[in-house]
């Protein structure tokens, strides 16, 4: 890719991860189109890509590099496109949101992902919707094996095949959620007052479980264990902070998952 060209984002069109790089692009106002291959079928892809460094998505095209992981994105982002700011200024508050969007990556993602394929798993015909609704080619090449088989891989792929491992997922959110809550204190924003890349992160890997109506517009509703579980914490500070940050810093949803390119104003409040 010459420099000179747009940037293109490679992303699964309901991924958390993916969320978080396409809210750090529209907040930047950055033109760019985006790739939605099939999921499962995208590892290959990306492999190819990002020339054997990694298998997951999101990974973007920018100036003439392919860069894979939504931190290291993020960072290159910030360096390509400063205004307006993710990073604080201020070298300790930088090191904090930094912190906390590793946290969030690495202690709540994995298990607001784990818990809700762990329930799709169950209930296979909203799976299929949902599948059908965010990867329609997908669903009419795959037909009748498109549930068995996204639900082999995301057993296998995201560790969502048995209930102890979904009960795990439970108890790491509600402590990432207290984490959270202990962080805010009461506060608007996670560090320095204002909208930074700890937020960002915290809000859009928080989204499968809030399902703010800016998210992506592929999930109506989810089974009912898991609505359960989420009755069970939305009364809950932090719920109600990622509906703000979601409200406050992301435009309502305008989808279009691959081959578009996205320029839209952001307000950014």
């Amino acid at each position: 890719m010459a420099p000179s060209e747009q940037p293109i984002l490679w992303h699964i069109a309901v991924s958390h991860f993916s969320e978080k790089i396409r809210w750090a692009l529209e907040h930047k106002s950055v033109e760019h189109t985006r790739r939605a291959p099939p999921p499962g079928f995208h590892m290959p892809i990306v492999y190819v890509l990002s020339r054997g460094q990694g298998i997951t998505l999101p990974l973007i095209e920018l100036d003439g590099r392919r860069i894979a992981d939504s931190t290291r994105i993020i960072a290159a982002l910030e360096q390509r496109y400063p205004e307006p700011p993710l990073y604080p200024e201020d070298p300790d508050e930088r090191r904090r949101a930094l912190a906390l969007e590793d946290f969030f990556d690495e202690e709540l993602a994995p298990y607001t992902r784990r818990l809700a394929f762990y329930e799709l798993r169950r209930e296979p015909a909203l799976a299929g919707e949902i599948i059908t609704r965010a990867a329609p080619e997908l669903a009419a090449r795959a037909g009748r094996t498109l549930v068995p088989m996204t639900r082999l891989f995301v057993g296998q792929r995201y560790k969502a095949r048995d209930i102890a491992g979904a009960e795990h997922a439970r108890t790491m959110i509600l402590a990432a959620l207290d984490r959270l809550e202990a962080e805010l204190d009461g506060g608007e924003y996670l560090v320095g007052g204002r909208f930074t890349v700890a937020d960002l992160a915290g809000a859009a890997l928080l989204y499968p479980l809030v399902l703010p109506p800016e998210g992506p517009p592929f999930i109506e509703r989810m089974p009912e264990d898991y609505e359960r579980f989420r009755a069970s914490v939305r009364e809950r500070p932090g719920y109600a902070w990622v509906q703000d940050m979601f409200a406050r810093h992301r435009l309502p949803a305008r989808y279009s998952p691959s081959s578009t390119t996205i320029g839209i104003p952001v307000s950014n409040q």
